[in-house]
Order: C-alpha cells, then sequence, then structure tokens
C-alpha cells in the first residue's frame, strides 16, 4: 500500500522537473541568434509546404509566433495561397480557455490587437469571426511549445491552453486533429516529463528530423 500523500510528493516533483526545463529551454532560446532563427524558420517553412498532411489538410489552426518561436508567417502566406482556411489562437488570460478563430487574409493579422503578453489576437469583442469548432472543426492544428521529445512530448508554457482545447476537439463529430510542432533544434529534449492531461503530439518538425 502506497504511503498517503504520495500523489502529491510525486505531482509537486513532476512541476518542479517541468519548471526546470522550461527555465534551461528558455536560456538556450536566448542564446540562439536571431539570423539562425530565420534560417531554421525558413527550413521548417519548406518542410510545412512539401508535408503530405499539411497538402490534404483543409481546415488549418496555426498561432503566430513569439519571437522565441519558430515564425510563422511564409506558412501562413502559402495557407491562403493554396486556397486553404487559416485559424489562430484567441487566448482568455486568467484562464487556460483559447478559442481558434478564422483569418480572412494574411493581411488581416495587421488589424489584430496586441496583447499584455505580445500576442496578436482577435479582441474579446470580435464576434464575427467563425470559432473552428462552431463549425467544421480542423483537419490540422500546428503546436507551439518551449521543449519536445522524439516521443511526441511536449513541455508548453504552464497554461494548458493546447491540451485543453484538443480535449474539445475530441468531442467534435470531426474527431481530433492531427498535430505537428514546429521546433528549433535547440528544443528537442532527451525527455520532457509529463502528466496523464499532457496530449502527445503526432509528430515533431525540426531542423533534423
Amino acid at each position: 500500500m502506497e504511503p498517503a500523500g504520495n500523489g502529491g510528493a510525486m505531482a509537486a516533483a513532476l512541476r518542479a522537473a517541468k519548471r526546470q526545463l522550461r527555465g534551461e529551454l528558455r536560456q538556450r532560446l536566448r542564446a540562439l541568434g536571431e539570423a539562425e532563427k530565420q534560417r531554421q524558420s525558413r527550413l521548417l517553412g519548406r518542410k510545412v509546404i512539401d508535408h503530405p498532411k499539411y497538402q490534404e489538410s483543409k481546415r488549418i489552426a496555426i498561432f503566430l509566433s513569439m519571437p522565441d518561436e519558430v515564425q510563422t508567417e511564409e506558412i501562413i502566406k502559402d495557407i491562403f495561397k493554396q486556397g486553404k482556411e487559416c485559424f489562430i489562437p484567441r487566448y482568455k488570460p486568467q484562464s487556460n480557455h483559447m478559442d481558434m478563430l478564422k483569418l480572412s487574409s494574411a493581411e488581416d493579422i495587421s488589424s489584430l490587437a496586441l496583447t499584455s503578453w505580445n500576442i496578436l489576437q482577435p479582441s474579446d469583442d470580435d464576434s464575427a469571426r467563425e470559432e473552428a469548432l462552431a463549425g467544421g472543426g480542423l483537419d490540422l492544428i500546428f503546436m507551439p511549445g518551449l521543449g519536445f521529445d522524439k516521443k511526441g512530448n511536449r513541455l508548453g508554457r504552464g497554461k494548458g491552453y493546447y491540451d485543453t482545447y484538443l480535449e474539445r476537439c475530441m468531442k467534435h463529430p470531426r474527431g481530433k486533429p492531427y498535430t505537428i510542432a514546429l521546433a528549433f533544434r535547440e528544443q528537442i529534449c532527451e525527455s520532457v516529463p509529463v502528466t496523464e492531461n499532457d496530449v502527445p503530439i503526432d509528430e515533431i518538425l525540426y531542423e533534423d528530423c
């Protein structure tokens, strides 16, 4: 019989391991030069455009990059060039709730509001945009994150937005979309600590994969 409180101690150890790894990864990303980030982003953009899952997907959700993430601007332009539908996150602060709202064009990004987290997203009172799960669901989600391992485990920023959204996707008639993480090779880890609530990613794209 396990001693009482053992589960709580394990959960605390897991949280501490995640916190430590997040710190290490942030340090690695700070050390990554702008030119190198651009080089890897361009390479990954080409990998995405040639990817069979991307080519067959019609409804795609993708993040608008922060400075320490793979830059997605060229992928977004290609989504529209190929006549696909593009959805981007709107995060609700002080919660783990996120919606994926439809962009009308790549230029539409310039009309978005900048949040206190320095992320562009549709404003809270923007009710005209289609939410992906209120319509036809999604075929593919491109996932951000701080770190990943080769088993598909992902370390996010600790808010749980994407794990919670994927749970909602599973209840949609279309089911769970295919998930691809976009990572700098510096974000690939030997092992990422996970809980049972962490949803593994179907595929991780990085330079050496």
